[in-house]
């Protein structure tokens, strides 16, 4: 059976799965925001900082439900 992580253990310091899955959607929100600024798609959007919160949360939801499962 595939064991389901209640937490993570980082030097010693145990994290929950849903902190690890928000550091990991916060970094990838980053990549996506610095790519579309590159690309300068960023400026047919309204809000910015909404946008970035916005696909962070997406992230966050994907990585927790298919990587780590919370």
């Amino acid at each position: 059976m595939h064991q389901i992580p209640s937490e993570f253990t980082i030097g010693g310091v145990y994290m929950p799965p849903l902190l690890i899955a928000g550091l990991l959607g916060i970094v990838a929100a980053t990549i996506t925001a610095s790519l579309l600024n590159r690309v300068r798609l960023s400026r047919f959007v309204a809000n910015p900082p909404l946008v970035y919160i916005a696909i962070a949360v997406i992230y966050t939801c994907v990585i927790g439900t298919f990587l780590i499962p919370i």
